[in-house]
């Protein structure tokens, strides 16, 4: 600065002066290089993290919110498939019919004496008297999935009852018997209830109401429906039901029995 206090004269490159100190210790600098490197790493980072969020930033807060939801949605899923409630059966109260009108495997009788598996639980044995009151399906081979698979599980669901679906183990011709995989898909068809999945590897309930593989006609290749009671007794056997009243009377009929 001038002593007169104006401007500071402009040295031989025409520039103004400017009062630098060079302290005689260069440790004196220390302080400032510090600050000044934690001040370059700070923008460093900062850099990076722009790069990283960019991308979801680039069209606002609407893509975090939508990825958030979506994972919560997943999780959600998974937890419910992993430890949600599995499908059981009905319990009832009700005992057996001590004197059935019939002999078991009938119209009028019990279901026939044996043990077939329960899928859901592990293929956990169950005896045949014990699936009580609801509807047992039992599907031919090669069986194309039909709409009254989703009309039974619903109307036994409304009336609270069960219904089991079952393929029935007999070859017909080429035809293979229908897999647990094939089962368990068209009981995912049904929105309206929940098709529990029976294994009979002996073939018991196809033998006792379904008619043998192969035979010609509409009876022959669609669902065969078995209807019981709570006391056990099976009320009706119907081949090849269509939805309807009927179908929904009939299934009435076993919660109001």
């Amino acid at each position: 600065m001038r002593p007169d206090g104006g401007d500071p004269e402009p040295d031989d490159y025409g520039l103004p002066h400017v009062d630098v100190v060079v302290p005689d210790d260069a440790r004196e600098l220390e302080r400032d290089m510090a600050a000044y490197h934690r001040e370059r790493r700070r923008r460093r980072r900062r850099r990076r993290v722009r790069r990283l969020v960019r991308p979801v930033t680039r069209f606002g807060v609407a893509i975090p919110i939508i990825a958030g939801a979506l994972l919560i949605a997943l999780l959600s899923g998974v937890l419910m498939t992993a430890f949600g409630p599995r499908p059981v059966p009905r319990p009832t109260g009700a005992q057996l019919a001590p004197r059935p009108s019939a002999s078991p495997g009938k119209i009028g009788g019990l279901l026939p004496d044996g043990r077939v598996g329960l899928v859901p639980d592990g293929r956990t044995p169950t005896p045949l008297r014990d699936l009580r009151p609801g509807v047992i399906g039992v599907v031919p081979p090669a069986y194309e999935c039909e709409s009254v698979v989703a009309e039974l599980a619903t109307r036994t669901r409304e009336y609270k009852l069960n219904f089991w679906l079952v393929a029935d183990p007999r070859p017909a011709g080429d035809r293979k018997p229908t897999s647990l995989k094939a089962l368990k898909a068209c009981a995912g068809t049904a929105h309206g209830g929940t098709p529990l999945i029976l294994e009979d590897r002996e073939g018991v309930l196809a033998a006792a109401y379904a008619p043998e593989p192969g035979t010609i006609g509409p009876t022959g290749s669609g669902l065969t429906a078995v209807f019981v009671q709570p006391d056990g007794v099976v009320t009706e056997i119907v081949r090849a039901p269509r939805p309807g009243p009927e179908l929904a009377g009939r299934v009435k009929s076993l919660g109001t029995g």
